[in-house]
């Protein structure tokens, strides 16, 4: 019986992992391994997935639209061999990834017959301008996709959905595009009930790729200070495309937060308990090329640590 692959993609920071954990969360009964790509050298993703457990396998330190392109191949192979074996595979890939070459990959005819590409959905976070979607790779994952789901509409403005809406229709997309509150979409639409006969797809030509990003870490085995983090944070905004992390703090030690900033705005949330043999604060940044440096970084988060 063939594995239905349902492939999540979106720009940085659009609600990827927010939808795949409410569809693990939300699985009823059905066995579905998830396939998490970050981009970078630490996969925050992979920890914040629900539960991170056996069925979520984390590829990291590349995209895998071409540096790990063989790993995913490598990973749905394996997960075929499972006993029992999924009965679904959702890929999320990272945020700068063009899935048209994942798609590619995916066209592989032993992986089509066992693992056929089911549904391409893309997140779209609908706090972002339309003219968001003048952007190269906004566009690359829009034309890939059947569904296009609007995340954060609870921190968008009136008309901000409908504004969107309307940007996707001028993209001239087939898509379907509907609401994503909290990661929320009815799983008829992204599990099928036969999958037999999915037909190749056609990714289109291949266009060459473009490094536009980079990712840089920052660890320590001390907890932070709050209040000296988010003066961190502040300095480093301009220049972010996106940034998530794991952390304790001084204020409130043995329990872990969860660190999100996209589009200019910076969260907190509590997380699950600190894990053993890692350090206490892990943080990966996004940025455009050559815009910041490893140096400049590590002497902005240095100042984060009380008594360094």
């Amino acid at each position: 019986m063939p594995v239905p692959i349902l492939l999540v993609t979106g720009f940085l920071g659009a609600g990827k992992t927010t939808v795949v954990n409410h569809l693990l969360a939300h699985a009823d009964g059905r066995r579905i391994a998830a396939v998490v790509n970050d981009f970078g050298a630490i996969n925050i993703d992979a920890e914040l997935i629900a539960g991170a457990s056996e069925g979520v396998v984390s590829l990291a330190n590349g995209c895998i639209c071409c540096s790990l392109e063989g790993d995913l191949l490598r990973t749905l192979s394996t997960l075929l061999r499972r006993d029992p074996k999924p009965e679904y595979i959702v890929i999320e890939t990272s945020g700068v990834a063009d899935p048209a070459d994942i798609v590619r990959n995916l066209m592989d005819p032993v992986i089509l017959r066992e693992a056929p590409l089911e549904t391409v959905l893309c997140v779209m976070d609908a706090t972002a301008p339309p003219a968001a979607l003048e952007d190269a790779l906004h566009r690359s994952q829009l034309r890939v996709a059947d569904i296009v789901a609007l995340s954060k509409l609870d921190l968008a403005d009136d008309g901000a959905g409908a504004r969107m809406r309307d940007a996707i229709r001028a993209q001239r997309v087939p898509a379907v595009v509907v609401d994503a509150n909290h990661g929320e979409i009815a799983a008829a639409l992204l599990f099928p009930g036969n999958v037999d006969r999915a037909p190749p797809r056609d990714p289109g030509p291949r266009r060459p790729a473009e490094e536009r990003f980079e990712t840089l870490s920052w660890t320590s085995d001390k907890p932070v200070s709050l209040p000296r983090l988010q003066q961190a944070i502040s300095r480093l905004a301009p220049k972010l495309a996106r940034a998530k992390g794991l952390f304790e703090t001084v204020e409130q030690p043995g329990r872990q937060m969860v660190f999100q900033f996209a589009a200019g705005r910076a969260t907190l949330a509590p997380g699950d308990a600190p894990v053993t043999d890692v350090p206490r604060t892990r943080i990966v940044f996004i940025a455009e090329l050559g815009v910041l440096s490893q140096a400049e970084l590590d002497a902005i988060m240095e100042t984060c640590v009380v008594g360094e």
